[in-house]
């Protein structure tokens, strides 16, 4: 094959695939679910997160970038620059859902991708630190090669009339790999000595974000199984990826040993829309000859019909504005390939003479991550609660609507869900409150009886009036033993450590700090 052979291969929709179009729409529509499941959590926290009266406001962040010039608006792409109100915070909530209903039932698929792309990224981009997940940015990077994958149109039906594009469908692939096998490394290249000598799921089922009841009863279950799940979890990420570069049995096989593994990963710990994401993303692994056979035969027949029209390139006319799309299309996929591939080969050859700028130029827009999953294991459990007091001697907690809290409350199953504030902080309790400075702030507001950030909690106990005294206090949970399950119908037991930040009362001029700032709980 001739360089422009292989050109219009992997850039030219007409000389797509013939074997994807079942795997594009399959994907496309899980692309809108999962796209849905991420604008539906924000509706209900987005003006607690980053509202005007928010925890960390999208407002104040914006306003802090203005002195970059123009170049503020590279730096942090939002819409949330035309108005930083709540009321184009939630329209950008409602767009991008809106869109993602849309996708999912196949009206124009192209354009509701660049909708949910834009609305997503606008969120991340002013959210700070409730947008510093590698999921945000596995979402992004999926949506944004899924507007060159997904076919043009107003009803576009499975697509026959434009083949997927193989540069995008490739990259798409490449993204599932890279989140396996980037993910392995870093486990091996951290020294963390849980997973060289394979005990790193002794406590990972209690110690996640958020567990759920079947990761409870996975905790209990022999040391042998532990010892074989860590060694199954590099075998995996570290060798049978690579089967995605072998022939179309190999690649079937991998399909289901990944999809069985990434559904025990949902059930068993809610990483949001993390494993639904990877999951969907290996349905490229399997082409129309596997899927054809579960297609409704009304469509089956047509499909056959068209994937038998073969384009030649002796034959096809190539007109000029196709070739600026297809080169402009090719420009795009190769500038995020090389961004993607250079941090990859940089984790084995550190000092290889790579070109920084075209990486550093994508950063902002989170469509080529270096992924790394569960690096170093955290060795323990410890929750931030919020606690209010009238006299300083009384308290009572705030209740959280995820996190561990109540002892004989099961740990549910919310994923694909993500409760952003639970979320952040649990990261929070790893590390002093100096660094994490949302846990004071959440204090201030909960001083004004914030409505907002009060609708990130299970409820309110000061609902007259705002407590006199908030205070953050840090404690240890572990699940329960089977014996205490069934003696107590305990699903945790937990140890109060000590405060985790200063004690904050209301004055006439703001707010001020009661105690002593540096006592802080002392971590086992």
């Amino acid at each position: 094959m001739t360089m422009k052979g292989i050109y219009r291969w992997l850039f030219d929709p007409e000389y797509g695939s013939r074997e994807h179009f079942v795997a594009r729409w399959l994907f496309l529509r899980a692309m809108g679910l999962i796209y849905f499941s991420a604008f539906y959590a924000l509706l209900f926290q987005v003006r607690g997160l980053i509202g005007s009266q928010g925890i960390l406001p999208a407002a104040d962040y914006l306003n802090a970038l203005r002195s970059l010039g123009a170049a503020r608006f590279w730096y942090a792409p939002t819409l949330l620059w035309l108005s930083g109100s709540d009321h184009l915070l939630m329209g950008i909530c409602w767009a991008g859902m809106i869109a993602s209903v849309i996708l999912v039932v196949n009206i124009w698929p192209r354009m509701m991708l660049l909708v949910c792309f834009v609305c997503f990224l606008s969120f991340v981009s002013a959210a700070q630190d409730f947008s510093g997940y590698q999921s945000d940015g596995m979402l992004l990077e999926a949506g944004f090669l899924s507007m060159f994958l997904g076919p043009e149109g107003i009803r576009p039906g499975l697509g026959v009339k434009q083949r997927p594009v193989r540069a995008a469908m490739l990259l798409l692939l490449w993204e599932w790999f890279r989140i396996y096998f980037q993910s392995g490394v870093v486990k091996l290249k951290s020294g963390d000595p849980t997973w060289r000598n394979l005990t790193a799921m002794y406590e990972y089922y209690q110690n996640g974000p958020l567990p759920t009841w079947v990761g409870w009863y996975l905790q209990h279950l022999p040391h042998w199984f532990h010892v074989a799940t860590a060694a199954a979890t590099l075998v995996m990420e570290l060798v049978l990826v690579w089967m995605v570069f072998l022939g179309r049995r190999w690649r079937i096989v991998c399909f289901f040993v990944v999809t069985a593994w990434q559904i025990c990963v949902i059930v068993t710990a809610n990483y949001t829309f993390l494993n639904y994401l990877v999951l969907v993303l290996a349905v490229f692994l399997l082409d129309d000859s596997f899927l054809l056979r579960f297609v409704p035969a009304r469509w089956r027949a047509e499909l056959k019909r068209r994937c038998d029209v073969v384009v030649s390139e002796a034959t096809a006319e190539w007109r000029f504005w196709p070739r600026i799309r297809t080169g402009a299309v090719a420009f795009v996929l190769m500038w995020v390939f090389y961004a993607t591939l250079a941090p990859t080969v940089l984790m084995f050859w550190q000092a290889a003479p790579l070109p920084a700028r075209p990486l550093v130029a994508l950063e902002p827009f989170r469509i080529a991550n270096q992924y790394g999953l569960f690096a170093v294991m955290t060795p323990h459990r410890y929750e931030i609660e919020f606690q209010g007091s009238n006299d300083g001697e009384n308290w009572i907690a705030y209740p959280f609507r995820y996190k561990p809290q109540d002892l004989k409350a099961y740990p549910r199953i919310y994923a694909p869900y993500q409760p952003r504030f639970d979320w952040n902080l649990w990261f929070a309790s790893l590390g002093p409150w100096q660094q994490n400075l949302m846990v004071p702030r959440t204090e201030e507001l909960l001083l004004e009886n914030d409505r907002d950030v009060l609708g990130l909690f299970r409820g309110n106990p000061f609902p007259d009036k705002p407590p006199r005294f908030v205070r953050a206090v840090l404690w240890q949970y572990w699940f329960s033993t089977m014996d205490e399950k069934r003696r107590e119908g305990i699903w945790w037991r937990g140890q109060l450590l000590g405060d985790y930040a200063p004690t904050l009362t209301k004055l006439p001029n703001g707010y001020g700090v009661v105690g002593d700032v540096t006592n802080q709980a002392v971590r086992p």
